[in-house]
C-alpha cells in the first residue's frame, strides 16, 4: 500500500510541478495609454507591457478610430517584455481601440485589446488598412491556433494508470 501511496504522490507531483511553464502564456500588466483612459490629446505612440518577454517577428499593433479607420504609423517595436508601436496625430474624438497580437514567451500567440477615449478632435489623417490578415483590426482575439490542452491531460491520465498497474503488479511480493 505504501508503495502504491508513493506512486501516486510522484505522479501528482510530476505532473502538477511540470505544468507552470508549459502553461504560462503573455498576460498584459500594463499599457499607455490605460485601459478606459480619456485623453485630450492622442499619444505619439501605444506602450504594451508583458509579464514576460516577447519574441520579435510576428508581433502586430492596431490603432482603430470611432470610425473604424487606422492609426497605427509604422513598425511594432519590442524591447523585452515592452511593445511599442507608433501612432499618428488622431482624428474624430470618441474611442480608440488598440488591438494587438504577439508571440507569447512559450510561442503561443497572444491577443487582445485595451481602449482609450480622446475627448477632443485631433487633425490627423488616418493611415491606410494594414494588407495583412493576421493583423488585428478590431482588436478582437482570436483562436490561438496552438494544440488543445485535453491531449496531455489523457496522456498524464494514461501516464498514471500505468504507474499505479505497474506498481501494483510488480510490487507484490512472491510467496
Amino acid at each position: 500500500m505504501r508503495r502504491v501511496l508513493a506512486v501516486v504522490a510522484t505522479a501528482a507531483a510530476l505532473l502538477i510541478g511540470g505544468a507552470g511553464t508549459a502553461l504560462a502564456h503573455n498576460v498584459l500588466v500594463s499599457s499607455d495609454p490605460a485601459d478606459g483612459a480619456k485623453l485630450d490629446t492622442g499619444p505619439a505612440q501605444v506602450r504594451l507591457t508583458f509579464d514576460q518577454p516577447v519574441r520579435e517577428g510576428y508581433d502586430t499593433v492596431t490603432v482603430v478610430g470611432p470610425d473604424g479607420t487606422y492609426w497605427t504609423d509604422g513598425q511594432v517595436r519590442v524591447d523585452g517584455n515592452v511593445v511599442t508601436a507608433p501612432v499618428r496625430q488622431l482624428g474624430p474624438a470618441g474611442t480608440y481601440a488598440v488591438g494587438y497580437r504577439i508571440l507569447s514567451n512559450d510561442g503561443h500567440p497572444v491577443s487582445g485589446k485595451v481602449t482609450f477615449t480622446l475627448t477632443k478632435p485631433g487633425g490627423g489623417t488616418p493611415a491606410p488598412a494594414p494588407q495583412n490578415p493576421e493583423q488585428p483590426q478590431t482588436g478582437q482575439p482570436s483562436d490561438s491556433g496552438g494544440m488543445p490542452v485535453w491531449p496531455w491531460i489523457a496522456g498524464a491520465v494514461v501516464v498514471v494508470a500505468l504507474g499505479l498497474f505497474l506498481a501494483l503488479r510488480l510490487g507484490k511480493p512472491k510467496d
